[in-house]
């Protein structure tokens, strides 16, 4: 597992197209994996995943700690592009294709314990759940319970989805309270 964490630390596979700065977090112990879309400009800066208003939110919506969190026997934590993929014009660009392919299969055969992938975003539920994901976004994080025990799905834990928060309260009172009790009973 450390030969592949440095392997894709020193990754440069996309760096015809963006400045390579991977960022992973895991061990042979995580429980939970959270597969996110990208780093954003802070966590490429800080190396560290979720460092950031976005981590700060989903730390809350899991109802764990910093040290729980970073704590790679509770999280392994795997974006679908482990580099930021740079700004567009409204707001970061997708992740980079070449990434998940390459390094997620590698990563999960070497995490025997691993009990829940969260699948945060349609990036990472499109790649994960394939054809099994609904046509939008908000029904394929409705209908989360279809894809438990091995999945949990999310929207993006971003600021900027404040709206879609305020215009989906069922994601508040129903799914947050699932994904909390879900997350306690595997830690």
């Amino acid at each position: 597992m450390e030969n592949l964490l440095e392997k894709i630390k020193r990754c440069k596979i996309c760096e015809e197209h963006i400045e390579p700065n991977p960022v992973v977090l895991a061990s042979k112990q995580s429980k939970i994996i959270i597969v996110g879309q990208a780093p954003g400009t802070k966590v490429h800066q800080s190396g560290i995943p979720w460092d950031d208003a976005s981590g700060k939110q989903l730390r809350k919506w899991l109802d764990v700690t910093d040290e729980q969190f970073y704590d790679t026997n509770n999280f392994g934590i795997i974006p679908m592009g482990f580099c930021y993929p740079g700004k567009g014009k409204s707001g970061d660009l997708p992740p980079r294709k070449e990434c998940a392919p390459k390094w997620h299969q590698p990563l999960l055969s070497e995490m025997p314990n691993v009990k829940l992938i969260i699948l945060i975003g349609m990036y990472a539920q499109n790649y994960y759940l394939k054809d099994k994901t609904k046509r939008t976004l908000t029904e394929t994080v409705n209908a989360f319970e279809e894809y438990l025990p091995n999945y949990f799905v999310l929207p993006h834990p971003s600021p900027r989805n404040r709206f879609w928060l305020t215009k989906n309260p069922w994601f508040e009172k129903v799914v947050l309270p699932q994904l909390k009790s879900v997350v306690k009973d595997l830690l």
